[in-house]
């Protein structure tokens, strides 16, 4: 995994490092940015008679960013990075917060604020995941599952901080790399296959902006449709991905943060009750996330 994470930084440490504009070259069409949150929240419980449990979480969050615009030709870069865990009392560290996420466009702008774009999106995550209270059997881990993305389609841009991305030619690739899960047709492979193919079609809308003074609104939603389904019935579900973040800046240094996750995906089975037998049932449904922190934050 410390392999996989290098190289996934590398090529960012590099743009940053050969390509940041400097007093010596302001002009160069290379910027760079970067944000960095270290969130802690704990609760503690003395006698206390309404009852409650102590707890302790940490979270870490990165963001990289490297851009190129030239002429007609721009290439944006971003990579998010986060992971966070929690202890409670009587319960083990587990983790609540794990994200791999790369994201390259390069585009030919075509006319005023409209571009053909070629996008590559790359998701997984860093480590085990569990089904609490079962602590035993893994129902994730990093590439199981695994995102990749590779889709050409027009880039409008009405304003610099809303993008409209409209494909018809989205090639997905969904890998299962532990073959214990790939075996029981996780993430909606077939069972004993690593990996998943579709192609279809892919709207994406995102949007980041100072909404008002210290505060940041970042928001990307991903609607992604597969026209190749053997099932003709699927061809009619929508896979959701949406993703909010609201970062409140305190001071220099300090930033609340509130992160909103859903996901729909209708192959992916979801454990929804169980039968007069006791039998496990499954069925798609929508997943949600929610995470909000307080802790020390600096862009750069």
């Amino acid at each position: 995994m410390k392999r996989t994470i290098i190289l996934l930084l590398l090529p960012f440490a590099l743009m940053q490092g050969a390509f940041a504009k400097t007093p010596e070259d302001p002009e160069s069409p290379w910027t760079t940015s970067g944000f960095f949150s270290q969130q802690l929240n704990q609760v503690s419980f003395s006698h206390w008679a309404a009852g409650g449990e102590s707890s302790l979480s940490s979270t870490s969050l990165l963001t990289l960013g490297a851009n190129y615009k030239q002429d007609r030709i721009h290439w944006e870069n971003k990579l998010e990075l986060a992971f966070g865990i929690m202890k409670t009392e009587d319960a083990p560290t587990r983790k609540n917060q794990d994200l791999i996420d790369l994201v390259s466009k390069l585009g030919r702008e075509v006319a005023p604020r409209l571009s053909t774009t070629a996008l590559l999106n790359f998701k997984s995550q860093f480590a085990q995941g569990f089904n609490y209270p079962n602590d035993s059997v893994a129902v994730s881990r990093f590439m199981a599952p695994g995102y990749l993305i590779l889709s050409a389609g027009l880039d409008y841009k009405p304003w610099e901080f809303l993008s409209v991305f409209v494909s018809p030619a989205t090639g997905k690739i969904t890998f299962v790399r532990d073959q214990s899960l790939a075996d029981q047709g996780a993430f909606g492979v077939r069972p004993g296959e690593n990996s998943r193919s579709e192609f279809g079609a892919m709207l994406r809308l995102a949007f980041e902006k100072e909404v008002f003074e210290n505060v940041g609104l970042s928001s990307k939603l991903e609607l992604f449709n597969n026209l190749t389904d053997e099932n003709r019935s699927n061809r009619k579900n929508t896979d959701v991905n949406w993703q909010t973040t609201i970062n409140m800046k305190v001071n220099r240094f300090i930033t609340a943060s509130i992160l909103l996750h859903m996901i729909y995906d209708h192959d992916i089975p979801i454990p929804v009750g169980e039968t007069p037998q006791g039998d496990t049932v499954y069925g798609p449904r929508l997943q949600v996330q929610q995470m909000l922190g307080v802790g020390l934050s600096y862009s750069f």
